[in-house]
């Protein structure tokens, strides 16, 4: 009877949370809608100001986990009120900066920020979440960013567009300050997931079957954004789409990949390790589909619609996943699927840009499914997987009868079969 009364309390804190996810998603993506006046403001070039891209990813994949690494000890909500002010002056310095090292500086600043602020977040979701629910937790944090790049990108866009670069990065500051307030004002301190030293989170995080999902997660996201880079360019080409309409398709895309991400979260509650299989046959699915009638243009509005809808469907379970397998580690964990996405990320348009360059863009979307098809065998294989011990090794699968177990120091909270009944 307890437990229904409590949700409307914590529904202000995970609002919070999402409204912190989606600051930094906006962030994240809108400079790369205002690049050109970016580089026409401070009198440089385009491939200057696209290190703004890149210093910021690299923040997030090198910086989030070393700063959470360095921040073990501090409660999960003190390090996501201390990360999201730093992300605050960070976008205050980059909107007013003269010159642009100084906003590449801001940049990098911000991304560091990033990673530390969505890896806290997750861990206070799953924290306020409980047992059972760490999927629809994990779906609110990712899908504040699915949400920021239907409605944040395209309106950060305009506003750069109309008002000056600097306008688009103020409105993310003072979108900063009010996630930094709603997550001081209504999100409670949470424990810990799991050990609160340095050595026994790496002996988790860093486990076997947590490198082997980091590992599946590299590949899909290298698969999906060795078409996503592109999918303008190839709408144009191969489609026959053009002018609004391509931000039609896009926006299309965004919408579903919104909606598959909380839908996401709720179908990894029940089975994340399947509900991450079938997200990677449905993605691989869609990419052929998309290859084999991306000619036609109705037909590619839905597969486009239907890739976002699987594609970041499985967000939550492969984070879900990632945390679960961590056990002990499972803090510094949440910060590595964000690193491992943004590598795949970076490769994956590494990838489709060299394709393009010596091809064109219409191989890129065929890449792309036998990717993702390579990828399905490891996620299929993945399921077996459970969480290590605290000495690194796999725990025996199917785990022994809770009566047999004895308690560990740290015991997880999102492993009920590691959990001794009280």
């Amino acid at each position: 009877m307890n437990h229904p009364a409590k949700r409307p309390a914590k529904r202000p804190a995970f609002l919070a949370l999402a409204l912190t996810a989606f600051v930094v998603g906006t962030s994240e993506f809108v400079v790369v809608g205002i690049l050109g006046p970016i580089a026409d403001g401070l009198g440089t070039g385009l491939g200057t100001v696209g290190l703004l891209v890149t210093g910021y990813a690299l923040g997030i994949s090198l910086g989030g986990p070393a700063l959470t690494a360095l921040t073990l000890r501090l409660p999960r909500r003190t390090l996501l009120l201390g990360a999201l002010a730093a992300y605050v002056a960070a976008s205050a310095g980059g909107a007013a900066a003269g010159n642009v090292a100084v906003l590449l500086a801001a940049r990098c600043a911000a991304g560091l920020a990033h990673g530390v602020i969505v890896g806290a977040a997750t861990s206070v979701a799953v924290a306020l979440a409980g047992p059972g629910r760490q999927g629809r937790a994990i779906s609110l944090v990712f899908g504040g960013i699915s949400v920021a790049t239907v409605l944040g990108v395209p309106l950060g866009t305009l506003a750069g567009q109309w008002l000056g670069w600097r306008a688009a990065l103020a409105a993310v500051t003072v979108l900063g300050v009010l996630a930094l307030l709603a997550v001081r004002r209504t999100v409670p301190p949470t424990a810990a997931m799991g050990a609160a030293s340095l050595a026994g989170q790496l002996r988790g995080a860093l486990s076997g079957p947590v490198l082997a999902v980091l590992g599946i997660a590299v590949v899909l996201f290298t698969g999906q954004f060795t078409a996503y880079t592109y999918l303008a360019g190839y709408l144009e080409g191969v489609t026959g789409v053009t002018g609004g309409l391509v931000g039609a398709y896009l926006l299309a895309f965004g919408a579903a990949s919104a909606v598959g991400t909380f839908a996401g979260g709720r179908l990894a509650d029940r089975r994340a390790a399947g509900t991450l299989t079938l997200g990677c046959a449905g993605l691989a699915a869609a990419l052929l589909a998309l290859h084999l009638f991306g000619r036609s243009g109705a037909a590619a509005a839905v597969i486009v619609a239907c890739w976002g809808l699987v594609g970041f469907g499985m967000v939550p379970a492969l984070q879900s996943r990632i945390v679960e397998l961590a056990g002990s580690g499972g803090d510094f964990a949440a910060t590595l699927g964000v690193s491992a996405a943004n590598a795949g990320i970076a490769a994956g348009a590494a990838l489709g840009g060299r394709t393009v360059t010596a091809h064109g863009v219409g191989p890129v979307v065929p890449l792309a499914a036998a990717i993702c098809l390579a990828a399905l065998v490891a996620v299929a294989a993945s399921a077996r997987l459970r969480p290590a011990d605290p000495a690194g090794r796999p725990a025996p699968s199917p785990p022994p009868a809770p009566g047999t177990v004895p308690p560990t120091p740290h015991p997880h909270p999102l492993d009920p079969e590691r959990t001794v009944p009280a």
